[in-house]
């Protein structure tokens, strides 16, 4: 939350001293739960390994005892103790009937008041409303959010209006590198169909 406004701060022209006081969270050792272990969490696991971070995570499967100890994670069974004990809250989960407002003020009500919500799988994945009312409502410290729904939020959208909530454009992947990698991936799945061969990356499989 403070990225954002620390940057206006530095360049505004009404600036004149930096407050000594404005801090932060440490990420450092703080608990991080991960709803969605897949390939895209799984890595989220293994970044917030370096930082030290104690690592929960809750996932439709288990996965190997191996792959747990690789990142230091403990598979939660039931989401709301992850939500209970996390410092951060990622979700990295598919949009699914069964995800859709996965999160609503009941889930949100778990959560420690000091904590902050990450979204990065798809915005119907929480309660928009909730959320707001959780934000206003110090209920939850703050949220980080990469998606919404609607993509653009109308500008008249309460969670534009909210000093504790960023907001980016579905960035995630918004890099040179990433578009060439799911460009050439797409490729090779067209070619695999024209070939008759088996799909590498099929959404459904059969």
């Amino acid at each position: 939350m403070y990225l954002h406004a620390g940057c206006q701060i530095a360049v505004s022209p009404d600036t004149k001293h930096f407050a000594v006081d404005w801090l932060g969270v440490e990420v450092t050792r703080a608990t991080l739960g991960i709803i969605g272990m897949g390939s895209i969490g799984y890595k989220v696991a293994q970044r917030a390994r370096a930082f030290n971070m104690r690592i929960l995570y809750h996932n439709r499967n288990r996965r190997r005892k191996e792959e747990e100890e690789a990142v230091g994670a403990q598979y939660c069974a039931k989401m709301e103790d992850l939500l209970q004990q996390s410092d951060f809250v990622m979700l990295v989960v598919n949009l699914t009937p069964e995800t859709h407002k996965l999160i609503g003020k009941k889930e949100l009500g778990l959560m420690k008041p000091t904590a902050t919500l990450i979204n990065i799988s798809r915005g119907a994945v929480i309660d928009q409303d909730a959320l707001v009312e959780a934000l206003q409502n110090k209920v939850i410290r703050a949220a980080a959010l990469d998606v919404t729904y609607p993509e653009p939020l109308p500008r008249d959208h309460p969670l534009l209006n909210l000093n504790n909530v960023i907001i980016t454009p579905h960035i995630g992947t918004a890099t040179v590198q990433a578009i060439h990698m799911m460009a050439e991936e797409a490729i090779a799945n067209i070619l695999a169909v024209l070939n008759g061969q088996p799909i590498p990356s099929e959404v459904f499989p059969k």
